[in-house]
């Protein structure tokens, strides 16, 4: 590994490199970026922030008025840097959770070099310490919530037996404070073959109650209402919906149609009912959300008396404001984004009133923050600064046909004129890919002349569900030749060339990015693959890899491993080909896909002569990078080696 990475290094950290690096590190760094924040529920504007001075970062929070000011004064809860030096470790930051109420103390996660797995330690907010002899987990992919100030739910390895398949908790214990933890109280069990299992206590005042959740696979699952006795009530519903429950409303999101009574509703369709009655087996279902076939249902959120959705039509964003009443829901119209930019709810305060922050960016537009009451006004208070000069630059959304006639958006952000074009993807586990602000593409792609494409593919949530079914399983494929279809696509308009045409993408973006190499190669001139996954017939013998059976198929299932092989790109390297040339990224401490995949496809590439580069970072977890330093070297490799490669000035690293 030390070797790759030097080869690369060598072959590509010139000046132009550093250059490069230090401009993707200013844009990570910038003290002016836009302070995102979780609004507590104690009122507070909760952050976590990273800059040069504080590379592993600070948690830290403020109040609402400090917020508005240029230069908040901000509370500093837990400095990681110190930590660090204190302990001699390489902590990163795996989040808090708050005990509500009280809010003085909190569970905090840390990994060590940003691995999924983490420890967890109670930690004082007053004393600013941490609980001498409170609650504490050691390393392990664990899950927990408070339920009072002496008891927690906790999910986590208990010893052998205790995890799924995927490497995930299927035990969920209740833990009293000062006794051991082999002796906390069994809440649950769930089935090896289970993804996980977890169990969480709702402190909203007046509704408090425990609920117990039992993944099946990725988008399967059974919920559970914990009476106080410790029995469970499974509460009936589909097993492929997503639920939410806010005081008295039980909201259901279908992803598949569902007879109820007679009515048959169909897949992302958002369903209310009160949720005591529905417990008592009345279904009087309220239609919040019907979909069509150009428009989806994005998110929900509540405050105290209304519920916001966003919605998407062609990858375009709209928010609306419903409000129960006697009469039914009450639907009223909500100040979006632009044409082509992106809006979205960053948090609500649901406990107490009606606010909410709201956001929105495009590609040549950075964020604007505003804190707004459904109903009142709506004011700004953060503006993200511009990293790059948009001037002369314009978005467009193009549509392609896909092999089998669908069609495929596409947003295209640049000049008019053709460039060395990237293009990016990901097209799987429901995640839509919609208009944002990226001031490291910014800098270090669009204002060096190059043309930036995202491709809106299936498998992703654009359309809803259905637009991520069509690309499941043995219909994979789908998702590859809706990709290939845009890179088609863009040469046909002229706005790039296959020798100039470069791609980028990560994890499942990854793999698509391994099988554009092995069944595309002709219409690309570079790839760059990050924590990709290759390897499609031992990838569930591999970390998390089992969870995802529900989205790739069983390769131990002889008819699942029938289609699997046709497009696993590590079986599909073939001596001979033209091939264009490739650099894989992975991190050593990435425990949920291992970096076994990029090794093995790049040790296999180079024994057939092909031109690949390798670098694996060693920390970072799956996010490839623990900080902004390591991230900005990523990024860098990323965009120097594509623009070199597809501008014709790259020189080919050594083999060996």
């Amino acid at each position: 590994m030390t070797d790759r990475n030097t080869e690369t290094l060598a072959a590509f950290a010139d000046e132009g490199f550093v250059r490069a690096k230090d401009a993707i590190r200013e844009v990570l760094d910038s003290k002016d970026r836009i302070p995102y924040p979780d609004w507590g529920r104690d009122g507070l504007y909760y952050d976590f922030w990273q800059d040069a001075d504080h590379p592993r970062g600070l948690w830290r929070r403020t109040t609402v008025e400090q917020y508005r000011r240029d230069e908040p004064e901000w509370d500093v809860l837990f400095d990681v840097d110190a930590l660090n030096v204190a302990e001699g470790e390489n902590w990163v930051w795996g989040g808090a959770t708050v005990l509500q109420p009280g809010y003085d103390r909190c569970l905090v996660s840390l990994s060590r070099g940003g691995a999924d797995a983490v420890v967890v330690r109670e930690f004082d907010l007053r004393g600013r310490v941490f609980v001498e002899d409170g609650f504490a987990l050691p390393e392990a992919k664990s899950d927990v919530d408070w339920i009072d100030a002496d008891h927690i739910y906790v999910a986590t390895d208990f010893g052998p037996g205790t995890l799924t398949a995927s490497g995930y908790p299927r035990v969920v214990k209740r833990w009293r404070r000062g006794t051991p933890l082999s002796e906390a109280e069994l809440v649950y069990e769930g089935h090896v073959d289970d993804i996980s299992v977890s169990a969480g206590h709702d402190p909203t005042p007046g509704y408090e109650r425990d609920f117990v959740s039992r993944s099946l696979d990725f988008y399967r699952s059974e919920l559970y209402l914990r009476r106080p006795a410790g029995d469970l009530v499974k509460i009936d519903l589909p097993d492929d919906a997503d639920c939410g429950i806010q005081r008295d409303w039980l909201l259901i999101w279908l992803r598949s149609p569902w007879t109820v009574r007679g009515v048959t509703y169909p897949a992302d369709v958002l369903l209310a009912a009160p949720f005591g009655a529905y417990l008592d087996g009345r279904r009087d279902l309220s239609v919040l959300f019907q979909p069509d076939e150009r428009t989806s249902l994005g998110s929900y959120v509540w405050t105290r008396n209304h519920l916001i959705l966003t919605t998407m039509t062609d990858v375009r964003t709209q928010l609306h404001v419903l409000t129960p009443g006697a009469s039914g829901w009450r639907r009223r119209p909500f100040p979006g984004a632009g044409e082509l930019d992106d809006t979205w709810i960053v948090d609500t305060d649901p406990d107490h009133d009606d606010s909410y922050l709201t956001a929105s960016a495009g590609f040549l537009r950075p964020e604007t923050l505003s804190l707004g009451t459904v109903g009142g006004g709506v004011e700004v208070l953060k503006r993200a600064p511009a990293f790059f000069d948009p001037d002369g630059m314009e978005v467009r959304q193009y549509f392609a046909a896909s092999a089998d006639g669908t069609r495929v958006p596409y947003f295209v952000v640049g000049g008019a004129t053709a460039a060395p074009t990237l293009l990016t993807g990901y097209g799987g586990f429901e995640i839509s890919q919609t208009p944002y602000y990226d001031g490291v593409i910014g800098r270090g792609w669009l204002a060096r002349g190059g043309t930036y494409v995202v491709a809106n593919i299936r498998g992703g949530g654009e359309f809803g569900p259905a637009w991520h079914q069509a690309a499941l399983r043995e219909k994979r494929v789908k998702a590859f030749e809706d990709f290939a279809a845009v890179a088609a696509d863009l040469v046909t308009r002229g706005i790039t060339t296959p020798a100039q045409l470069g791609i980028e993408g990560g994890s499942n973006g990854g793999l698509l990015m391994g099988v554009m190499l092995t069944r595309y190669p002709a219409l690309f001139g570079a790839i760059v693959a990050t924590v990709p996954l290759l390897d499609m017939r031992r990838y569930t013998k591999l970390f998390a890899g089992a969870s995802w059976i529900a989205e790739y198929g069983d390769p131990d299932d002889e008819a699942d491993w029938s289609y699997l092989r046709e497009f696993s790109p590590y079986h599909n390297v073939r001596p001979d080909r033209s091939y264009p040339p490739a650099l894989f990224m992975t991190s050593t401490r990435d425990d949920r896909v291992h970096p076994g995949h990029a090794r093995k496809m790049v040790a296999l590439l180079r024994e057939h002569g092909y031109d690949v580069s390798y670098y694996e970072n060693m920390e970072g977890g799956h996010g490839a990078a623990a900080d902004n330093e390591q991230a900005a070297t990523l990024w860098a490799l990323t965009l120097e080696y594509l623009w070199r490669q597809l501008r014709g000035t790259a020189g080919s690293p050594p083999h060996g």
